[in-house]
Formats: C-alpha cells, structure tokens, sequence
C-alpha cells in the first residue's frame, strides 16, 4: 500500500510522469547498457531494444503500476506481477539488479522532468518503484525455490536429439537434459523455458520458447519460427543440429490451467506460432479424461503455414467432447473456414475459460468477441511473445 504522505503527491505527479515516462525510459535503457554493456549483450532481447518495444512495455508495467495503487489502494496487481515474475525467473534476474535498475531509472528521472522532481516528488516514486520491485523480488524468490534452485537463474545443458521442420519457417527441437539419469522436473501446461545461445559476435541472447508436448516428458520439445531479423531464431535454424548442447532454463509461465478446469468447458484460441502452448494444454486436458466440452480455434496464413496441425487435430479427437475450427487467410480446405478468426458464429457455452496466444491485434479481437458473448475478463487468460505491450496499451 502506498503511505498516505506518497499518495497525494503521486496522484498530482502521475500525469506528468506518465506523459514523459517514453522519454525516461529511453534515457533510462541508454544509461544503463553504457553503464553495463553486458546486460544489452546477455540479458536484454537486442531486437526488442532496437524496435522500442521493452521500452514501451516498461513504461506501461510502470504506469500501470502507479494507476493501480491510488485506485485500489487495498489490493495489488498480481496478476500482471506473476506475468514479470515469471518472465524474469527465465532470464535469471537476480535481487541487486534492481538496485542497478533503481540507480539509473531515477537519474532517468531527474534528467526529463528536471525541477519538477523536488525531494517529496522523488520520495513518492522512490516508493512506487520500491513497491514494485520489492513485490517482484518476492515473486521470484518463490519461483526460484520452486525449481530448487537459489535467485538468479535456473540453467543447465540440453542435448539436441532430433529436430523436424514443421513447416517453412518453423522447426520443432526435441532436447534431452545433459548428464547420467538426468531428468527434468515436470512443468505445466502452457508454460515457456528460456533458451541461450551463443551468437557470432560472443552474445549470449536468451529468448522464450513454449513447450510442447506432455508434462511429464523427458525429452521435451520446443516450437521455433524463423523471425526476419531474429538473432536467435535464425540461429537456431541454421546452426544448431542433432548432437549440439543449449542452455536452457526451468519451465516458467502463468498461462496455466485453473484449479477448477476439470469441472469447466474451455476455449483455447492461437494464431500462427501461437498454437505452441495450446498443445500442452491439449495434452493436460486429454490426460485428464476432460468431460467438459474444449473449443480448439486457430487461425494462420493457410494449412501449410499451421505449425503441429497433425497434433493438434489429433489430441482434440481425444476429448470427450472436443471440437476444431481452423481459419486460414488463403487456401482453406472445405473443412476448414477463410478470413481471420471469428467467434460471432462460434456458441461458447455458460462457464468457459479461454486461453489466449498470438499476435497482440488478434488476442484483443478474440477477447473483445469473448467479453460480448458473457465470458469474464478473470477467465480470460493470455500470453504475449516478447513485451507485454498489452500493459503498454
């Protein structure tokens, strides 16, 4: 909760911080990769930072954030909380991070707002960002511990044994963890992993992958679309084979089923590589005998564009009561239907909970046709690949 000495001067200060928070956070990106290069090398996505996009996500987390406590000042954003956390566990963020982030953050700050940050301003902030940080750091504790493992990262070494292209541009990587008897720790369906590679330049770039296929899989799988300009993706394609090693994290990632899923219908919604996650969460609901009915939908370029659509559309036939419809912009089956998705036509019966993934225009054309039909915003769940520029929106 924000102290009653803060409250004031952060409500009269946030339009004009939110106003210039573009500004701070392009100041605050700059002074920080100068001060440590090695974060931009091996920490930060390279691309995301060229396009603006961690700029704009850190902007909307941060303002969104703010807004939260002066109009829910008994309850904190968790939701978007565990969505950070969890991404912050795969990348290995440790706790003295954010006091790096703090120290060039707030002389971010002062740098674009000038005068108007007087002691009280920068007190106030001083505690929103503590707030923030300090919520995070204890959210991440626990996922670290979770895994078995101390703050700060989760990585061991996974040996490529097969690799399957799917389509043009996407290859499937089926990895095993190194070592005599190793074996993984079960993960829940939906969830990601970080993968590190080392690129030609000596960066270490880590990206998100979804996995694929059961929880309880020794060998695990993991779905990569070739990204134009992709760093790791790219690389991934052309360079890695059978018999190499990536580092690899612990499985992380909130877009996991409910308590009460057994007892609920379910809608899962993907487009493009999006559908990654949704296998998993097929394999939960078909190793849990789901009863209830499951409405598969996806949307792609067209049928040789759909990554795993053999997969796909044979773990639906599993389900008691399952059904796919598939949309394709161009060269649609008979069975199939053309355009984009659209659920105007589709019933979603009473109690469904959806799960969201894919382009960010498409998750809130999805979600918009989901809230028009009486399905709750709490049982709308999404992932976004990359920044969470849904925050930023």
């Amino acid at each position: 909760m924000l102290s009653e000495k803060s409250t004031p001067v952060v409500r009269t200060t946030l339009p004009a911080v939110g106003a210039a928070i573009g500004d701070i956070t392009e100041l605050f990106y700059a002074k920080l990769f100068e001060a440590h290069p090695e974060l931009l090398r091996d920490l930060f996505n390279r691309g995301n930072q060229a396009a603006g996009t961690q700029r704009q996500a850190l902007a909307g987390s941060i303002a969104a954030f703010a807004t939260h406590l002066l109009e829910h000042p008994d309850t904190r954003p968790d939701a978007m909380l565990r969505r950070i956390a969890h991404k912050h566990a795969s990348l290995g963020v440790a706790p003295a991070q954010y006091d790096v982030v703090h120290r060039h953050l707030f002389a971010a700050i002062v740098e674009v707002l000038g005068d108007a940050v007087t002691p009280e301003v920068a007190a106030a902030w001083d505690e929103v960002y503590w707030l923030m940080a300090n919520a995070l750091i204890a959210l991440e504790e626990g996922l670290y511990a979770e895994q078995g493992c101390l703050a700060g990262g989760t990585w061991r070494d996974w040996e490529v044994v097969d690799r399957t292209e799917e389509t043009g541009d996407v290859t499937s990587f089926l990895l095993r963890p190194v070592g005599e008897g190793a074996r993984p720790l079960p993960f829940r369906a939906g969830q990601y992993v970080s993968v590190q590679v080392e690129l030609a330049d000596g960066a270490r770039q880590i990206r998100q992958y979804s996995l694929v296929g059961a929880t309880d899989a020794v060998v695990r799988q993991i779905g990569v679309k070739r990204e134009p300009g992709g760093e790791v993706s790219n690389h991934l394609h052309d360079h890695v084979g059978i018999g190499d090693t990536l580092r690899v994290s612990a499985p992380f990632g909130d877009l996991v089923p409910t308590g009460d899923l057994a007892d609920r219908p379910v809608l899962l919604a993907s487009a493009g590589i999006g559908v990654t996650p949704m296998l998993s969460l097929l394999h939960e609901l078909a190793g849990r005998d789901h009863q209830r009915p499951v409405l598969v939908v996806h949307g792609d370029r067209s049928p040789a564009h759909h990554a795993l659509r053999a997969e796909q559309t044979a773990l639906v036939g599993k389900l008691a009561d399952g059904t796919a419809t598939y949309f394709y912009e161009q060269q649609a089956t008979a069975t199939d239907r053309t355009g984009l998705v659209d659920l105007d036509d589709t019933e979603v019966p009473a109690g469904t909970v959806a799960y969201l993934c894919g382009p960010l225009p498409f998750m809130r054309a999805v979600r918009a046709q989901l809230l028009a039909k009486g399905v709750p915003a709490a049982d709308i769940h999404y992932e976004v690949f990359g920044p969470d520029l849904w925050i930023a929106g």
